[in-house]
């Protein structure tokens, strides 16, 4: 358990932009895919500190990288500004297309490997040799995501 004791940090005008846009990455992360409602609520620990490291934005300068209005109570956004005009939106169209083909590259490898091989054939393999069986699987997909990308990948109808 972590105690809940202040320290101070100094931090230059440089050192705490890169942290504002860090603490929003990594909340961006931790919930884009939550929609907040009580089955499926934000991580509040990344909310809240979020919300400390932007609301310290007019300490640093940066007033117009952060939305706060009283209406929300102690919650601080990041502005369209903040948005459009640091790398976030970059770095998040990198992280997502990158993500995207290492996602479609494992998934089409493992449904292959386990259309190949029952679980109980699969239970058997020491990792050594799970590794073995699955490579051809990987070098297939591997070689057909840089190759075409996902031009020849289409939906095949059950007859």
């Amino acid at each position: 358990m972590i105690k809940n004791e202040k320290i101070k940090i100094e931090l230059t005008k440089e050192h705490y932009f890169a942290l504002l846009k860090a603490v929003y990455l990594g909340n961006w992360m931790a919930n884009t895919q939550r929609d907040g409602s009580p089955e499926d609520p934000h991580i509040q620990e990344y909310e809240e500190i979020s919300d400390y490291i932007f609301s310290l934005a007019p300490q640093f300068g940066f007033e117009k990288y952060v939305d706060h209005d009283k209406v929300d109570g102690s919650r601080y956004f990041p502005t369209r500004f903040f948005e459009e005009k640091t790398d976030v939106d970059t770095l998040h169209e990198e992280y997502d297309e990158e993500n995207f083909w290492d996602e479609l590259f494992y998934k089409m490898s493992d449904r292959d490997f386990f259309r190949e091989y029952s679980e109980k054939e699969i239970s058997k393999m020491n990792l050594h040799e799970r590794f073995e069986k699955e490579e051809p699987f990987r070098e297939k997909w591997d070689k057909e995501i840089n190759d075409h990308g996902i031009e020849r990948l289409e939906i095949k109808e059950n007859k």
